[in-house]
């Protein structure tokens, strides 16, 4: 029996309540686990953190059935495009899609930023493409330090090839709070965290807009004609006690509830300016005939503190301090809803078919 769309409530606001079912794969029956995220393999004590679900404040949202999914992606091809988020929600999928098949690796390229998995008995591809700017960056210097990202620009790593993809999800947000040069037609415009003499100080807000819609543009000019754009919006980070580098750590052991906690600064920031430009583009892209789709998964993330590997992504290092990880997420963990949001999505936008069986 098939599934149907749910009432139309909000699948985005809600709380995250107990799942004693979950998870749904272990680090040792999936093999695409990044090691950074791989949160038991390198000793994590506790496991209650894998086992949550996000529950709408007026419906249910049903668990990802990946014999389902597969089924409407039959024929179809799906891009990640963004940063590592983006890949860690990609690496997630293909864990939770092992339960109905493992892809074949057809990658053209070592380089397991641009990867692409074929699921043969499918015909449907999925590939990830970073690009953490969304827009043509490259470094000022070895260290990396200093990044110029050209606002106007197409990253053509992924734009050249997006025609290829039915369905194209994109992220991004992290990268844009770093020090960066922004570019405009060739010109240097400002800069972020740079103390240059004689160039304009400017803040990752404007550039963060321009960049979104200079990808939008990429998308509705080179995508093909039935081409679905999809926003997976900004997921925040979670240090505490200090920042990234100065010690900052992320210990808690449960989520949030939704009145413990709210969306402010940069990441209220973010994820407005995120909602802002998805809303201008999809306009214009309706006027095309194109369909444009929104996961805002922003406040489910916020208040999940508790899934990052912290300082289980690695073996502990003699003589050597490694920054603790309270950005990308543990799997199996949080980031596995992100596919249960997706597929009632696609359900609601009346992307459905019917599976030759059913997942319980």
């Amino acid at each position: 029996m098939v599934s149907k769309p749910l009432k139309k409530c909000d699948i985005f606001s809600g709380e995250w309540v107990p799942n004693p079912e979950a998870p749904y794969y272990t680090n040792a029956t999936c093999w695409e686990i990044h090691e950074h995220q791989n949160c038991m393999k390198y000793g994590r004590p506790d496991s209650e953190f894998m086992k949550w679900r996000w529950k709408p404040n007026e419906c249910e949202l049903p668990i990802f059935n990946p014999f389902h999914f597969l089924e409407i992606m039959r024929g179809k091809s799906m891009a990640f495009v963004g940063d590592s988020i983006g890949r860690n929600h990609m690496q997630s999928m293909i864990c939770l899609l092992s339960r109905a098949e493992w892809p074949v690796d057809v990658s053209y390229t070592d380089d397991f930023s641009f990867k692409r998995w074929l699921y043969s008995n499918y015909n449907f591809t999925m590939a990830t493409f970073w690009s953490p700017y969304l827009v043509r960056a490259e470094q000022v210097d070895s260290k990396g330090d200093l990044i110029n990202i050209y606002l106007d620009e197409f990253d053509e790593k992924w734009t050249a090839q997006i025609k290829e993809f039915d369905y194209v999800i994109i992220n991004g947000g992290q990268w844009f709070l770093r020090p960066i040069v922004f570019y405009e037609k060739q010109k240097i415009v400002g800069c972020q965290y740079c103390s240059w003499e004689n160039v304009t100080h400017l803040t990752w807000h404007s550039g963060y807009g321009k960049a979104f819609r200079t990808a939008y543009k990429a998308i509705v000019n080179f995508g093909n004609s039935k081409v679905v754009t999809i926003l997976r919006t900004y997921a925040p980070s979670h240090f505490e006690n200090g920042v990234w580098d100065k010690g900052g750590n992320c210990i808690r052991t449960k989520p949030f509830k939704s009145n413990e906690t709210r969306l402010e600064g940069y990441n209220l920031e973010l994820h407005t300016i995120q909602l802002e430009e998805f809303k201008r583009a999809e306009k214009k892209a309706t006027k095309r005939g194109l369909k444009f789709m929104l996961l805002d998964t922003t406040q489910a993330m916020l208040l999940r503190p508790d899934g990052h590997p912290n300082n289980y992504g690695h073996w502990p290092q003699e003589n050597m301090t490694l920054p603790n990880d309270c950005v990308h997420w543990c799997l199996p963990g949080p980031i596995d809803t992100m596919a249960d949001f997706l597929l009632e999505t696609l359900k609601r936008e009346g992307f459905t078919s019917f599976p030759k069986k059913d997942f319980i």
